[in-house]
């Protein structure tokens, strides 16, 4: 998503060009396009050209919007109505600022985000 993001409005991208600059599986990459489109966070467009790009604009795609499709609901554990008050209210918290994190940080902003210069680029994990 942040490499669509960095190429927005430069038409469509395509998945080849994505796995091959951030030395990635394409096979790994179609797996997470198809939530991702579903999801109407990108559209596909077909033919020599085609590829993929973001449906809406960067600034219009939080993290919490693409975590959500792709991991389901933001909870770091699964609250139990008779866990102990505190304990529960500390995870409730918890939950709580991870959520506002998430949908308050736009892809536009991980797009630009430059980081340290000692940094490659971001690790995915598979």
């Amino acid at each position: 998503m942040i490499a669509l993001a960095k190429k927005y409005g430069e038409g469509p991208i395509s998945l080849k060009s994505i796995a091959k600059e951030h030395n990635l599986s394409e096979h790994y990459l179609e797996q997470l396009i198809a939530p991702l489109r579903n999801a109407t966070l990108v559209k596909s467009v077909r033919g020599a050209y085609g590829g993929y790009m973001l449906s809406r604009e960067p600034s219009d795609i939080t993290a919490g919007d693409i975590i959500r499709v792709l991991e389901g609901p933001i909870s770091p554990v699964e609250v139990v109505e008779d866990e102990e008050p505190a304990k529960r209210d500390l995870w409730i918290k918890i939950r709580d600022a991870v959520k506002d994190v998430l949908d308050n940080t736009t892809l536009e902003y991980l797009a630009s985000y430059e980081g340290d210069s000692d940094q490659e680029s971001y690790m995915f994990y598979i």
